[in-house]
């Protein structure tokens, strides 16, 4: 649907607007709006896993503005680099740590933490609006400037592979897994053995660790830090992509194809706005009526639920992870038991005990109710006590 919707924009656009269906404008449409399309993938990881993740933007300006400061004040790039990506991985770490342990919800966990992180990034870490990147950057400004053939922008290129990593690690491994299992239903995943709170806080460091990586390509594309994307709108571009794709709020649901198909759409309704001259104002507004109707949308087909595992994506999932439970196994082993009873001993040796029905009697062959001698007993069997 949605990517019918974007063939559809893409049609309209090509049509009516005479310069949108040219080769530098449709490279430079994937180049800016890979950057979204990176940091939708790290708000996805969170959403699936039921969360939300309002910093992004702030990690993703500071961690990287406050490297390229410490860079150009003479430090070497690596160590900076080292520096700002533990910046950004604590920062996610305080996240989940703060929605996991503290149980603070994490909508106002992370609006306080970007909060927080604009005001001393600003007072600590970048004290400008705008830091200018002069020094040559080497074989790392090709990350942001270089291209693949002579024709595809490298942060395209970055995008689709970081895009094919979080579809591996979400379809294929038990990382992926227990995120789709905690997002469908937080009690039944804990109940099966999931480590819930510190999976918790896994999501929301890769998060952050995404975010950097997204900062670090768009200031080697642009050479420049804008701090004031901090406060600005950029972080509810993120939500449109990922809930315009298919991902549910309500979590369990969705995938990195839906990200893929939120990008191309956002991406083409952005670059025609521009092009048509819209005004910032205006494009503000459509976008909130479009995220609005999405929402609606969404809490209309996915609810927001405790609801149990139903036949879906973590119901697999935690059906792959546990292939037979730990009630299963103390079923089988206590069945086993039970009817595979001794070669020198039978349901109806005197001494022997028989199976008990619901209601606590005795069932099966008739047993005698006397109590056997020691010389009748079958050694092998112990004696029932006499019944009356």
């Amino acid at each position: 649907m949605v990517l019918a919707i974007s063939a559809v924009l893409f049609v309209l656009f090509s049509v009516a607007l005479e310069s949108f269906f040219q080769v530098s404008n449709l490279l430079s449409l994937l180049q800016n709006v890979s950057i979204l399309g990176i940091l939708a993938i790290g708000m996805s990881v969170v959403i699936i896993g039921r969360g939300i993740d309002l910093t992004m933007v702030a990690v993703m300006v500071f961690s990287v503005g406050w490297s390229f400061s410490m860079y150009l004040d003479g430090m070497a790039i690596g160590p900076a680099l080292a520096l700002g990506l533990l910046l950004a991985l604590a920062i996610g770490a305080v996240n989940g740590i703060l929605i996991a342990y503290v149980e603070i919800p994490a909508i106002f966990a992370t609006l306080a933490m970007a909060t927080a992180i604009s005001g001393l990034g600003r007072f600590a870490l970048v004290d400008t609006d705008t830091l200018f990147i002069t020094q040559d950057l080497g074989l790392l400004g090709q990350i942001g400037s270089g291209r693949l053939g002579a024709v595809v922008p490298m942060p395209v290129v970055l995008f689709l592979v970081l895009a094919c990593l979080a579809y591996v690690g979400l379809r294929f491994t038990r990382y992926g897994a227990f995120v789709y299992a905690i997002g469908d239903n937080y009690m039944a995943a804990r109940n099966n053995g999931i480590a819930n709170r510190p999976m918790t806080v896994l999501m929301y460091t890769v998060s952050a660790a995404i975010a950097f990586a997204a900062g670090l390509i768009m200031t080697t594309t642009v050479s420049t830090v804008n701090t004031k994307l901090a406060n600005s709108t950029m972080v509810y571009d993120i939500i449109l992509v990922v809930v315009i794709g298919g991902i549910g709020l309500s979590g369990g649901k969705g995938s990195i194809r839906n990200v893929l198909s939120g990008t191309i759409l956002i991406g083409l309704l952005l670059n025609g706005m521009t092009i048509m001259n819209i005004s910032y104002s205006v494009q503000s507004i459509i976008k909130a009526v479009i995220l609005l109707a999405a929402i609606i949308v969404d809490s209309m087909l996915n609810p927001r639920t405790n609801r149990p595992l139903s036949k879906g994506t973590s119901d697999a999932a935690i059906s792959n992870i546990f292939q037979v439970s730990r009630e299963e196994k103390s079923w089988n082993s206590e069945s086993s038991r039970r009817h595979s009873p001794s070669p020198r001993c039978s349901a109806v040796s005197p001494g022997c005990k028989a199976p008990r029905s619901p209601k606590g009697r005795m069932t099966g062959s008739t047993i005698s109710t006397r109590r056997p001698s020691r010389a009748s007993a079958s050694p092998s069997c112990r004696s029932l006590p006499a019944t009356t």
